[in-house]
């Protein structure tokens, strides 16, 4: 079974200059997905799709061969990640090279997922190819204390069935989808032109301290403190 890993890396950022290649704790933001994938009891295939040579080189400097460079007008702030996934398939396809089974979406601005959650993803996966997978974390923010601000008025995001008097009593399913993980076979994709289909989807849930999202430096913050303290708990 081929289990193809696509990652994702283009050379523009807004919120971070060159942000996949940011010393993320000494450490190049990008090389901890590429090294989570390394470790992968499941992927025997990585596709990085990158339009930046920078990024390539690097990327073939750690042991990775990266053929395929991104078209400059797919690599755009306006660019979908469907966009850059299809022209995947096109790419494998003009070269004869067949679709693997499984393809997993593994973006790079989520450096605190583990080889673990991976792994456990794709087994959960497993389980019903039919369907597709995506990681998500509980929210913190809960949903009724959420508003939607007007010109002149608000609303909330979302209304309890009933009063509660204490916040420990709500509802507790809300769920945020976190971009660690999407999985699917490929005829989902190019069937869907998604990962999140109604009734199709299955859910993997992470712990929020794996679920940071790296988009500006508020993220970069974040994701520091929780490494440090991972690199503490590894030394000790």
């Amino acid at each position: 079974m081929k289990i193809m890993a696509f990652i994702p890396a283009r050379g523009g950022s807004k919120g971070i200059l060159k942000k996949n290649l940011y010393p993320l704790c000494g450490k190049p933001l990008i090389l901890y997905t590429l090294d989570a994938v390394k470790e992968s009891r499941f992927i025997n295939d990585i596709f990085i799709s990158s339009d930046n040579d920078e990024i390539i080189d690097y990327c073939i400097g750690q042991g990775f061969e990266v053929p395929y460079k991104r078209p400059v007008e797919l690599a755009l702030d306006t660019t979908s990640m469907m966009d850059a996934i299809d022209d995947c398939f096109r790419w494998l396809k003009q070269g004869h090279i067949p679709l693997p089974d499984v393809f997993i979406l593994l973006q790079p601005t989520s450096p605190l997922r583990t080889v673990e959650d991976i792994d456990q993803a794709i087994v959960q996966f497993l389980k019903d190819t039919e369907k597709s997978l995506v990681s998500v974390n509980k929210m913190i923010e809960h949903p009724y204390e959420c508003i939607k601000l007007t010109k002149d008025s608000f609303e909330y995001l979302d209304k309890p069935k009933k009063k509660y008097s204490r916040r420990q009593d709500y509802e507790n399913n809300f769920y945020f989808i976190n971009g660690a993980i999407y999985i699917a076979q490929p005829e989902f994709l190019l069937r869907h032109k998604s990962f999140i289909v109604n009734d199709e989807t299955e859910f993997y849930v992470m712990p929020k301290e794996r679920s940071i999202d790296v988009d500006d430096m508020n993220g970069i913050r974040g994701a520091e403190v929780y490494l440090n303290i991972r690199n503490e708990r590894y030394l000790n």
